[in-house]
């Protein structure tokens, strides 16, 4: 397939792609407008574009997302940090990941949910309590991508580094973690989600900021429309979380290669 081709391809999919999305925008609008569904269960696309509108309008938003964002970019910084830096320890370390291994799947065990009202108790509901429920909803699935990352090295590359008499540092910078790379912007990428996720439900149980105290606002006064308007907020948000990490992906991956 030629350049054009591809071209004419990634638009078709596009078109296909938004006119879905048109179709079932148009589904509910009319599920709710014709009263088949009730609007306190359902709100009108319309009606939530509206009230996206009135949030930025009125500039109701821009404080709690930027609240949001600062704990989300705090917590998953540190984990991807921490979970990176982790898995390269337990497998370039003799011995160590099977020592450590199972202190760290008995931590992963150990539902979040469970742990936040110790969280609130040691941190209070400021800022390091929701950096570090974000840090725990992220670090263990960066930690462990980062291990089979590392593992699927082919060992044809660390042969040819030793004939090169490369140094650990060499064959770390220009074997493995290209190597491991993929794996771990993948997990980068889930993470980025549920790192998210983790900020507004730690925001939902205690906070006076942040969208997830918006959208828990929103929501004990039934008002659907606001409630669906913020989650496409947060939505809209973590498409381009992600589209930047994919951003980033592209051009760490062809450095590696292109070196």
């Amino acid at each position: 397939m030629g350049y054009d081709g591809k071209k004419r391809y990634r638009w078709r999919i596009l078109i296909g792609q938004v006119a879905l999305l048109l179709a079932c925008l148009g589904m509910i609008e009319y599920l709710v407008r014709a009263e088949i569904v009730g609007s306190l269960y359902l709100s009108k696309p319309t009606q939530v574009a509206e009230e996206i509108y009135k949030l930025f309008a009125d500039g109701e938003i821009f404080h709690d997302l930027l609240v949001t964002l600062k704990e989300f970019a705090a917590g998953y910084l540190l984990s991807a940090f921490a979970g990176i830096a982790t898995g390269m320890f337990l497998v370039l370390v003799p011995h160590a990941e099977n020592f450590f291994r199972p202190f760290l799947s008995a931590l992963l065990a150990i539902p979040k949910v469970t742990i936040i009202p110790l969280l609130m108790l040691w941190l209070g509901i400021g800022l390091s309590h929701k950096v570090a429920i974000v840090f725990l909803f992220c670090f263990f699935t960066i930690a462990f991508n980062t291990i089979t990352g590392i593992k699927q090295t082919a060992e044809a590359h660390l042969k040819v580094a030793r004939v090169f008499e490369a140094s650990k540092l060499q064959t770390i910078v220009k074997v493995i973690l290209p190597s491991a790379a993929p794996t771990i912007f993948v997990s980068l990428r889930v993470s980025a989600a549920t790192g998210l996720v983790g900020a507004l439900f730690g925001e939902m149980v205690a906070s006076k900021d942040g969208l997830g105290n918006l959208l828990v606002q929103a929501t004990s006064l039934y008002d659907t429309a606001k409630a669906f308007g913020i989650i496409t907020v947060v939505t809209v948000v973590s498409v381009l979380i992600i589209g930047v990490i994919d951003l980033l992906e592209k051009r760490v991956v062809l450095k590696w290669k292109s070196s």
